[in-house]
């Protein structure tokens, strides 16, 4: 077998050919007729792509230790069928346009294999299969106005970044070129856990906290050790769908648990299923509602959790940004309040892709004391851990105070969007959408009204708006139940999703008025 390298600033494809001599002795294929079948058969199954350029006659000579001769008449037969095409002073390439004929396709299958196949998903797998994706409302533009969760990617200090990654990279230590620990780089768990320490009465040590690559591998970790297929799990109704897909490949019944004035309905979801194993919530700013756990209501769910032997997930996805009101301690911070040690009954998870950008895929879980341990261990055996390329950047960015900066530079900025946002419903959409302020987040709600309501569907409205260039989301695809098949006596108000917080300030004023105008159409 012979690999075909590309030279220093060669843009050759590289290809895996082998020319068998025993063949061509004994007149069964000659070198040049497997060089031209083996090529053809790159194009046809798409490995080589339409305009990829081939290596030189010459080089390839070379690295298949044949004549020239053979080479050249191989491409000739392939240029002389339509395969390639040879460009004066540039090289030889894969023909851009190729009969219809020749373009590899799936084989076909029948009804009865697909279904076949389909049989082969188990419920779970079916769900995930089938999940709906919650897009960023990005197009070939850019973001489109009203995308929710999306920060101002324009203002993150990328300079101080690229300063701090090319000084860990340039002449990186042995420890980082070596596989890291379970839980992740040392010196970031160590930042994460000063941070929350401090800004969220997180009770937590460096060995709590666990890196990830956000919040849905973070709570995939929790569903894989603490739940076995067919227990029970609450969750928020409505809740952030990129939460329930975790849940689901664990094999968990999931039990969507309404929401009242003060947060998840703890009596509701006793009746619905009092043996659940888990809940998974968002006390500190409820996603989309955006309201706030009471203090009472936080009191009640960790009774419920200790009574039951249950175990909670807190998911503090965006607390960094809060606007009015003074914030409560994290759940997890009265749990250990009350529990007297570092932890007890929840689980925090936290994500760096609201605060900094969403690429940048890091996340985090505190785990309770007494399981630190058995979490290491499963980590090890089931999760290949994030890259540790931004890890040490990141613990670099938060030590020298660039996290902090940027946090409440950003906060200032979102809290005068929020503000503007605010000011233009008042003005534009007024009879069609009433905007609730919340206290935090990146985004507003607007509830529908009762006369664009009895006219559209909140998906409707979507459409419309998606229509106009741009990018709400529809309050109805928040919830697991649908509102036809839901056991409330009532269905669940109609709304969207407005994201202020990727909106330039003189941007949110036309953007009202463009989508006004969408609804009153």
């Amino acid at each position: 077998m012979a690999q075909l390298l590309r030279h220093r600033r060669s843009r050759a494809a590289l290809l895996d050919l082998a020319l068998d001599r025993a063949l061509d002795r004994t007149g069964h294929g000659s070198l040049q007729r497997q060089l031209y079948g083996q090529v053809r058969e790159a194009v046809l199954a798409g490995r080589l792509a339409p305009g990829a350029r081939l290596p030189s006659t010459r080089t390839l000579a070379g690295e298949l230790a044949c004549s020239r001769n053979t080479v050249l008449g191989a491409f000739e037969q392939l240029m002389a069928e339509g395969y390639l095409e040879c460009r004066a002073g540039s090289g030889t390439y894969v023909s851009r346009v190729l009969p219809e004929t020749l373009l590899a396709r799936p084989a076909s299958r029948t009804d009865g294999e697909k279904g076949e196949a389909r049989a082969t998903l188990s419920g779970e797998q079916e769900s995930l299969a089938h999940a709906e994706r919650m897009p960023f409302g990005a197009g070939a533009g850019g973001l489109r106005p009203f995308a929710p969760g999306v920060p101002d990617l324009s203002l993150f200090p990328f300079d101080i970044w690229g300063r701090l990654l090319g000084r860990i990279w340039r002449h990186p230590g042995l420890d980082l070129l070596m596989p890291a620990p379970p839980a992740g780089h040392r010196p970031l768990r160590e930042a994460i856990a000063a941070y929350l320490r401090g800004l969220r009465s997180v009770a937590s040590t460096p060995e709590q906290v666990f890196i990830t690559a956000g919040a849905q591998p973070a709570l995939d970790l929790v569903a894989r050790v603490l739940l076995k297929p067919g227990d029970s799990v609450w969750i928020e109704e409505p809740g952030y769908p990129g939460l329930r897909g975790p849940l689901r490949s664990a094999g968990a019944r999931l039990v969507p648990v309404p929401l009242d004035e003060e947060g998840l309905s703890v009596t509701a979801g006793r009746a619905l299923a009092d043996d659940a194993r888990l809940a998974v919530v968002a006390p500190s700013h409820q996603y989309p509602r955006g309201t706030t756990m009471s203090l009472a209501r936080r009191l009640e769910l960790l009774a419920w959790a200790r009574h039951r032997g249950a175990w909670l997930v807190e998911d503090d996805y965006d607390s960094e940004y809060r606007y009015a009101g003074r914030p409560l301690a994290a759940l997890q911070g009265l749990d250990a309040d009350r529990s007297g040690s570092g932890g007890g009954r929840v689980f925090y998870i936290g994500t760096f892709s609201k605060v900094l950008f969403p690429a940048i895929r890091l996340g985090y879980l505190v785990v309770p004391p007494d399981l630190v341990e058995d979490f290491a261990r499963a980590r090890a055996a089931i999760d290949a851990y994030p890259s540790a390329i931004v890890q040490p950047v990141l613990a670099s960015f938060m030590e020298e105070g660039h996290f902090a900066a940027h946090v409440r530079r950003m906060r200032t900025v979102y809290a005068r969007r929020r503000a503007a946002l605010l000011a233009a419903g008042d003005r534009h959409l007024a009879g069609l959408l009433e905007l609730t302020p919340g206290e935090g987040g990146l985004h507003l709600v607007g509830q529908m009204t009762a006369a664009l309501a009895g006219r559209l569907s909140d998906r409707e409205a979507e459409a419309r708006a998606a229509a106009a260039g741009l990018a709400p989301r529809a309050l109805s695809r928040f919830y697991l139940e649908q509102p036809e098949m839901s056991y409330r006596a009532s269905p669940p108000p109609r709304g969207l999703l407005l994201g202020f917080a990727a909106l330039a300030d003189e941007e949110i004023e036309p953007a009202v008025r463009t989508l006004a105008k969408a609804l009153a159409g």
